[in-house]
């Protein structure tokens, strides 16, 4: 109670929990957003029902369901938590100036940015984080400036494409020799990444070879590790352009069917809507110009 003897208004802290619990419905996602425990989620939504006098939540077994009063106040609260976010986000940008956030897949840091980053600093003087996640970040929620992945931006963001990203063969020199027809690669080893299991049977179905059965498989949880197999000799990789260019460059791996490519998603940079535009142009630029052509080059020779 406030001295006039009224109820002191919910903190900041339970109309966090309570729209995070009913975003995503439930307490243990909410929990892992705002990084305390679902047993904290509850108490908070609970405290905050005591205020109102009304219950926010129908419990049910298989999760929460907002009431018709958790729906009244649901929209209002998410605005303001978003438009509180971008607040922090420029004040960020304003404090901090030189730093840089960017999410990725792991395998597009390993491959495409790491080998850009030196010039990306030396470029612009920025201290640089990169957060490796295998989904989109949720960029009105997090510190995140920018974000590489394949495919469409998801909502609430802008892109630019980067580098088309076309699925191809590609081995160590030793083994391209005997590889001269698609037909070929039966008896050999095809190595891929475990995500991304359709790459192999796309690429074979286009080429005439879909009823191939090769000697073996292997699948290996980071695309990295299968690059790495390649390079060794142990088998033959599906090639994603973005992400195996140095290598080709380099000569360390060769494309042994030439132009024979299907067309992948995209490497994109995402861009938050409402972000910090002005601050982040520059890098923006690069990345999606001098910053690409500085690299390797991104597609196998004959595309």
């Amino acid at each position: 109670m406030d001295p006039a003897g009224r109820a002191a208004p919910p903190s900041l802290n339970a109309l966090r929990a309570f729209e995070a619990a009913a975003r995503h419905g439930g307490y243990v996602a909410a929990a892992e957003e705002l990084h305390v425990t679902p047993a904290a989620i509850g108490a908070q939504v609970k405290g905050l029902e005591a205020w109102l006098g009304r219950p926010l939540f129908h419990r049910r077994p298989n999760g929460l369901c907002l009431t018709q009063e958790g729906r009244a106040v649901l929209p209002s609260l998410t605005m303001a938590f978003d438009a509180l976010n971008h607040a922090v986000r420029v004040m960020r940008g304003v404090g901090r100036p030189r730093s840089l956030t960017l999410a990725a897949l792991p395998c597009i840091a390993q491959l495409w940015l790491a080998p850009r980053l030196p010039a990306l600093q030396a470029t612009f003087d920025l201290d640089v984080a990169i957060l490796t996640r295998d989904d989109p970040p949720d960029y009105l929620r997090e510190r995140v400036d920018l974000g590489l992945y394949f495919g469409e931006a998801p909502a609430g963001c802008a892109s630019v494409v980067l580098a088309p990203d076309d699925l191809f063969p590609v081995c160590a020199p030793a083994l391209a020799a005997a590889l001269r027809h698609p037909r070929d690669l039966s008896g050999t080893t095809l190595l891929h990444d475990s995500v991304w299991r359709e790459d192999w049977p796309r690429w074979l179905g286009r080429h005439g070879a879909g009823a191939l059965r090769p000697a073996r498989e292997a699948a290996f949880s980071l695309y990295g590790i299968a690059l790495d197999a390649a390079l060794a000799g142990h088998g033959v990789l599906i090639g994603h352009s973005a992400l195996v260019g140095e290598a080709l460059a380099a000569g360390r791996l060769v494309a042994p069917f030439g132009d024979r490519v299907v067309a992948g998603a995209p490497l994109r940079l995402d861009m938050p809507e409402g972000g910090e535009a002005a601050r982040l142009a520059p890098v923006i630029r690069w990345l999606s110009g001098e910053g690409s052509q500085a690299g390797p080059c991104d597609r196998a020779e004959g595309d």
